[in-house]
């Protein structure tokens, strides 16, 4: 352990998106997180929502931020790779899943060079967020 890793904590990631509402009802009520708190700044024409499994005093949690006006979809980039979370039963969660309309643009099944099985979905933004077997680990 270097010296560095008690003065940090991993607090939040951060994305954009279009539509605040679709966006707090996909991660609160496919993915089961919680709303922890949802604040306007007017004079920057923007909400933040944050949304997590914990509190943000003890737990990594999503900041969604919707910019106001905005009526683009926003560039996800080549940069961003994903958000992963750890599930059990991947198949039963992934059958939950599609039943509730999300996109499963990877169904679940082992990793190529590997015996951890995997999937991956899609937020209505088009993020992805890999779902990981924690029972296959």
């Amino acid at each position: 352990m270097n010296e560095a890793s008690g003065q940090f904590r991993m607090m939040h990631t951060m994305i954009r998106v279009l539509d605040l509402d679709k966006s707090i009802a996909f991660y609160t009520g496919l993915l089961g997180m919680t709303l922890l708190r949802r604040d306007d700044y007017p004079d920057g024409k923007f909400t933040n929502a944050f949304v997590g499994y914990g509190p943000e005093e003890s737990d990594t949690v999503v900041e969604l931020t919707h910019n106001w006006g905005r009526e683009e979809p926003y560039e996800i980039g080549s940069g961003f790779g994903h958000l992963a979370l750890g599930v059990t039963d991947i198949y039963a969660v992934c059958d939950a899943l599609a039943q509730q309309g999300a996109k499963i643009p990877r169904p679940p099944g082992p990793m190529l060079h590997g015996t951890t099985h995997i999937a991956f979905i899609e937020d209505p933004d088009g993020y992805k967020i890999e779902l990981i077997g924690l029972d296959t680990m």
